[in-house]
C-alpha cells in the first residue's frame, strides 16, 4: 500500500476534536484489575528501589511511582496489534504491557534471564511478543520511532495504533516535531502521550517551557489533542478511547497530555531538593492514583476491605518472587560482551 501525503489544503480539511463523552462506567471486575495492575507497578517499583540502594541494581534506575493510573489506563484499551514506546521511565510501561515481573526485574540487577539478556538494564529492554518496543534513554527519540511503528501498522493495514510516550522535559525536542509533522501528512494511527508530571529532571514546566498546555503542541501540525487527569485511571482510559477512535478511523494522529506527579527523584541518584516535601506529601494525600481507585471500588462495592487486602497480599508475592528471581539468576558470560556487537565480516 503507497502511503501518499495529503494532496487537499489543510485550510479545507481542518480537523474537529472530538467531542468529550461522558464518563462510562467499568465494571466491578474492570475496577480490581485496574487495581491489581497499578499496585503491582507500584510495589515492583518500591522494591526495585530497594534493590538499587542494596547495591544490586546498577546503572541509572527511574521510578514509575505515582504514575501508575496513566499507563495502566491506556494499555486497557489496547487492541492485539496495539504498540508501546517510551522513554527511561519505562518499567510500570513494561508491566502494564503484560511482560513477566521476574524478566524485568532480572534485567535490572543484570542477570541473564532479563528481557535483553542483562546488557540493557533498566533502560532498555524489549518484548516483540507484548508489542513493547522499549525503553529508550536519549530523550524524546523514542517518538520518531513510535512514529515509524504507526506507520508501519498502517502499511500493514493491521488496524493497530502506537502509543508513543515522552514526559514534559523532552516535548521541547526538535525531532519531536518533525515526528509530528510526518504523523499529520501522513495520517498516521499514534497517540503521542505526554506524561506531564511538572518536573523536567529537576527543572519545573514553568521554566523550561514557554507554553505549559503541552496538549496545544500539535496545533501547528493540526494535531487534536486534550489534557487528562493522570492520577485518574477511568478519566485515563475514557481519553484513550476516544483518541483510539480517532485514530482507527483514519483521521491521523492524537495527543493526550497527562497531568500526573512523581512521588521519588527524576532517577535513584535525584534528591528531589528542588520541591518541597510539602507538596509531595498534598499530592499523595490528596490525588494518589491508587487510592482513588480504592474509594471507587468502594462506593460501587466492587470488593471488600478483606479482597483488597488479599489483592495486596497477592501482589507483594509476586513481587517478592521476582526480586528472588533475579538475585538467584546468574549473569551473563564474558563471551555476551560481543554478542549481537561485532560480526566477521
Amino acid at each position: 500500500m503507497a502511503i501518499k501525503p495529503k494532496t487537499i489544503p489543510k485550510r479545507a480539511i481542518r480537523k474537529k476534536r472530538p467531542k468529550k463523552k461522558a464518563l462510562s462506567k467499568a465494571t466491578n471486575e474492570e475496577l480490581l484489575t485496574y487495581y491489581k495492575e497499578m499496585l503491582l507497578i507500584r510495589r515492583f517499583e518500591e522494591k526495585a528501589g530497594q534493590l538499587y540502594g542494596m547495591g544490586l541494581i546498577g546503572g541509572f534506575c527511574h521510578l514509575y511511582i505515582g504514575q501508575e493510573a496513566v499507563v495502566v489506563g491506556m494499555q486497557s484499551t489496547a487492541n492485539k496489534n496495539d504498540t508501546v514506546i517510551t522513554s527511561y521511565r519505562d518499567h510500570g510501561h513494561m508491566l502494564a504491557c503484560g511482560m513477566d515481573a521476574k524478566g524485568v526485574m532480572a534485567e535490572l540487577t543484570g542477570r541473564q534471564a532479563g528481557y535483553s539478556k542483562g546488557k540493557g538494564g533498566s533502560m532498555h529492554m524489549f518484548s516483540r511478543e507484548k508489542n513493547f518496543y522499549g525503553g529508550h534513554g536519549i530523550v524524546g527519540a523514542q517518538i520518531p520511532i513510535g512514529t515509524g511503528l504507526a506507520f508501519a501498522s498502517k502499511y500493514r493495514e493491521d488496524s493497530g495504533i502506537c502509543h508513543a510516550y515522552c514526559g514534559d522535559g523532552a516535548i521541547n525536542q526538535g525531532q519531536i516535531y518533525e515526528a509530528f509533522n510526518m504523523a499529520s501528512l501522513w495520517n498516521l494511527p499514534i497517540i503521542y502521550v505526554i506524561e506531564n508530571n511538572k518536573y523536567g529532571m529537576g527543572t519545573s514546566i514553568e521554566r523550561a517551557s514557554a507554553v505549559t498546555e503541552f496538549f496545544k503542541r500539535g496545533q501547528s501540525f493540526d494535531i487534536p489533542g486534550a489534557q487528562v487527569n493522570g492520577m485518574d485511571v477511568l478519566e485515563v482510559r475514557e481519553a484513550a478511547l476516544e483518541a483510539a477512535e480517532w485514530c482507527r478511523a483514519d483521521k491521523g494522529p492524537f495527543i493526550l497530555e497527562m497531568k500526573t506527579y512523581r512521588y521519588r527523584g527524576h532517577s535513584m541518584s535525584d534528591p528531589a531538593k528542588y520541591r518541597t516535601k510539602e507538596e509531595v506529601s498534598k499530592v499523595r494525600s490528596e490525588s494518589d492514583p491508587i487510592d482513588l481507585l480504592r474509594d471507587k471500588i468502594s462506593i460501587a462495592k466492587a470488593a471488600s476491605e478483606d479482597d483488597l487486602r488479599e489483592i495486596d497480599k497477592i501482589v507483594k508475592s509476586t513481587v517478592t518472587a521476582a526480586a528472588e528471581f533475579a538475585q538467584q539468576s546468574p549473569e551473563p558470560e564474558p563471551s555476551e560482551l560481543y554478542a549481537d556487537v561485532l560480526v566477521d565480516a
